[in-house]
């Protein structure tokens, strides 16, 4: 017993010191320093990428988004007053970013999944790997898991951009409804209907193609 309240006063104790280094890092940055603002965008790009990937699907879109949220952050970075974490705030950008560009996408374009370079991490979309964990080395198997993933990718076409956003966020990256609706503008009741919304069409769909 005594260990572990140890371990998670040393646990605390490392998240406040990130933090106060995280900070450290941002008023540099706001002050001027390029080399701090690299560091920020080093900490963040992965995540920032991840997002994008999952909101827009589509490796080249997601690379723009990329490149023209962390263009906003550089941008406003003055802006920035510390009212949340430096976190909630690029993934602020980073989401109204994504909706900018699905508003903007043709509704009839083809959506491809994307993909990253050989090596990384996040090869393969997310959807895709969760269907191969779940297979075995079975060729039936593996071929109901892409089956599933396609079906999941296509469900998600029938969802609006602010529903798919809500959905991503809350699911895949584990953020609180509130925060959520921070990041979009509007309320935790909004995103709460958004995501029982998405949910519920998802559902739909994929019941009426099993």
């Amino acid at each position: 017993m005594g260990m572990s309240v140890a371990l998670e006063g040393d646990a605390r104790q490392a998240a406040l010191a990130r933090a106060d280094e995280e900070q450290a890092l941002v008023r540099k940055a706001q002050a001027g320093d390029r080399l701090a603002f690299d560091e920020l965008v080093r900490r963040y790009d992965r995540d920032v990428l991840r997002l994008a990937l999952n909101l827009v699907r589509d490796a080249d879109e997601a690379r723009d988004v990329y490149q023209e949220s962390f263009l906003r952050c550089y941008r406003n970075l003055q802006r920035f007053r510390f009212e949340c974490s430096f976190y909630t705030w690029l993934y602020r950008i980073v989401s109204n970013v994504a909706l900018d560009h699905l508003r903007r996408r043709s509704t009839h374009r083809e959506e491809q999944a994307p993909e990253l370079p050989d090596g990384d991490g996040l090869r393969h979309d997310f959807f895709e790997r969760q269907a191969e964990e779940r297979a075995s080395a079975s060729p039936e198997k593996q071929l109901l898991g892409q089956e599933l993933a396609r079906q999941i990718r296509d469900a998600m076409k029938q969802l609006s951009p602010r529903e798919r956003a809500v959905f991503e966020l809350k699911h895949y990256h584990g953020l609180r409804l509130r925060a959520i609706g921070e990041m979009l503008g509007t309320s935790e009741e909004t995103a709460k209907n958004s995501l029982f919304r998405a949910t519920k069409k998802l559902r739909a769909k994929l019941d009426a193609v099993r």
